[in-house]
């Protein structure tokens, strides 16, 4: 829990003043011998640790995911395995696994999402990295819409579209092969646009990295670039600029 919910919470009179005060003592990490949870980070940061599940070792992996489930009420693991999803969905009420994004998730279902960000592919092969960065998002809070298969080789597609993507605070591009899609997308649209490479194309994309060249050296203005298949990095950066958007509104 945050610390705003933990003083509301005393105020309500739903947690005692010594459950209150606990949390405040807590160091700003929790030791777990082979990791050290940022118990903080949702404090400093706005939001709380995820797991990058790849490469764990099961044990590891349960334990991380049900300590951060019990500091929270929600837990979110990028990566994932079907074979991590079958070692906690019987442990932890309302686990959810997504087997195109490979996301693992325990959601609040009161969550509040605001905003508007829209995420583009350019083809369908880059919907994996899509979905990564759309659920990571909306995990955040944020509302997205999501826009598939609008690439460069039939522009038409993309300008079918053109009302909810310029209306999103942010926009995310997600393409393979040459990369153009964000080019395209930073010449029609006055809101930040986030360049995703992805390792979709044949030998001389180079695994994605003719894509992140491309992006990187775009001339269409307002472009950032995260590093090859980086979903989750995108997706979180898409939210923090949706909240500024927001709160501008609101000002």
């Amino acid at each position: 829990m945050e610390a705003r919910e933990i003083l509301k919470k005393f105020k309500d009179g739903e947690i005692s003043l010594e459950d209150a005060e606990h949390f405040f003592r807590k160091q700003p990490f929790e030791e777990m011998e082979y990791a050290k949870l940022d118990s903080h980070r949702e404090i400093r940061s706005g939001f709380p640790e995820v797991i990058y599940c790849s490469g764990k070792a099961d044990e590891h992996f349960v334990k991380i995911f049900r300590k951060l489930y019990e500091d929270n009420g929600e837990v979110l693991g990028t990566r994932a395995s079907e074979h991590q999803y079958g070692l906690v969905k019987d442990l932890l009420p309302g686990v959810v696994y997504d087997e195109i994004s490979h996301i693992i998730k325990i959601e609040k279902k009161e969550k509040k999402r605001i905003g508007k960000i829209t995420v583009c592919t350019a083809g369908t092969a880059d919907i994996p990295v899509a979905e990564e960065a759309a659920q990571v998002a909306e995990y955040f809070g944020s509302n997205v819409v999501r826009i598939f298969d609008v690439g460069v080789s039939g522009i038409h597609r993309l300008f079918s579209k053109l009302e909810d993507i310029q209306d999103a605070n942010c926009v995310i591009a997600v393409a393979g092969m040459e990369g153009a899609l964000a080019s395209v997308l930073g010449g029609l649209v006055d809101k930040p646009v986030i360049a995703v490479p992805t390792s979709v194309g044949y030998g001389a994309s180079m695994h994605g990295l003719s894509a992140l060249l491309t992006m990187i050296n775009s001339c269409a203005n307002g472009i950032a670039v995260v590093n090859i298949d980086n979903g989750y990095g995108a997706g979180y950066i898409a939210t923090q600029i949706n909240r500024m958007g927001c709160r501008e509104e609101e000002d």
